[in-house]
């Protein structure tokens, strides 16, 4: 994980390849809700272990599990997730 610094939106957290990454609303603290066709369109920011914050990220990043026992990356408690229709490291819908 990243932080860039976006000219709209100041701060934001990016994955590797410095794509932006997301909350979902309807999510809660700790939980995804968003699996099926909402994740294929929202793919979770997947755990391959423990989640270490980048320079720069005052939050806490921690790992949380999907219905599927699968682990995906929160940041404060909040799920994130890349979005399918972002092309360009740039994008931020």
């Amino acid at each position: 994980m990243l932080v860039r610094n976006d000219d709209k939106l100041g701060k934001i957290l990016t994955d590797a390849k410095g794509f932006t990454l997301y909350f979902y609303a309807k999510d809660t603290t700790g939980k995804s809700v968003c699996n099926g066709t909402c994740a294929t369109n929202w793919p979770p920011v997947m755990a391959d272990g423990a989640a270490t914050a980048p320079d720069g990220v005052t939050g806490t990043l921690s790992v949380v599990t999907r219905d599927d026992g699968s682990k995906m990356v929160a940041y404060n408690g909040k799920p994130l997730y890349t979005y399918i229709k972002d092309t360009d490291p740039e994008d931020t819908y």
